[in-house]
């Protein structure tokens, strides 16, 4: 079953070319991730550009990163406190309700694009490297090609130092291949058959048990015999 096709942002369009900005509308299934989205276009993750909205104190930035990095949120904290000169108390990513609420949503998710929201924006150094990238819309079936320095005077963003980079694996299936998280804390095959042998060992001790009381009421049978002669 193919997907209903769906419109482009016409909020997002006329905001790229009231800037004149050099864009290409990319067109794809329905995805829901970078990871997703850089998995159906066969791009680099490196060039999937993920964005996320953080709420600082009683503000909000939207924050861009590589699709393969995860936010460290003592380093956002520190660049936000560099940027504006005010100390932070607090700061995390707000659940769906209050997301949809600030960014005024309707059925779409967030592009980033700060500018569509009046929202700062903060780019990880290391996407500065990078010709062009790929960016959310704001639907799930389109993304948008730029020049990451268009991007950066587009939105006028502030460039840090904040992501972790993460372990990603192709995982191949029967009919495709999927692109999935390998957890770093992942047990070694040495320490699960170590742990197997103990659990093994575990469900022997009560077998062990039951022939030795098996053994003692033999024994007393026995006794039990020869006192009656």
């Amino acid at each position: 079953m193919t997907d209903k096709k769906k419109i482009f942002p016409i909020a997002l369009k006329k905001y790229l070319t009231a800037h004149s900005v050099n864009s290409k509308i990319l067109e794809h299934k329905t995805v829901y991730t970078a990871i997703d989205v850089a998995n159906t276009l066969k791009k680099k993750m490196e060039e999937i550009v993920k964005s996320l909205l953080v709420k600082v104190d009683n503000y909000y930035y939207i924050v861009c990163l590589p699709a393969d990095h995860n936010l460290d949120f003592k380093k956002i904290k520190s660049a936000i406190e560099r940027t504006t000169g005010v100390k932070v108390k607090t700061i995390k990513i707000p659940d769906e309700k209050t997301m949809i609420k600030v960014l005024k949503l309707q059925k779409e998710g967030m592009s980033a694009f700060g500018g569509l929201y009046k929202l700062p924006v903060i780019v990880e150094k290391k996407l500065a490297s990078i010709k062009r990238a790929v960016f959310s819309t704001g639907t799930f079936n389109h993304s948008v090609e730029l020049g990451l320095k268009d991007f950066i005077k587009l939105e006028n963003a502030v460039l840090a130092s904040f992501g972790i980079k993460k372990k990603v694996k192709v995982i191949n299936k029967r009919s495709s291949s999927s692109l999935m998280m390998k957890h770093a804390n992942k047990k070694p095959m040495a320490t699960k058959k170590k742990a197997v042998k103990k659990a093994v060992k575990k469900a022997k001790k009560p077998v062990k048990k039951a022939k030795k009381a098996v053994k003692k009421v033999k024994k007393a049978t026995k006794k039990a015999k020869k006192a009656k002669k």
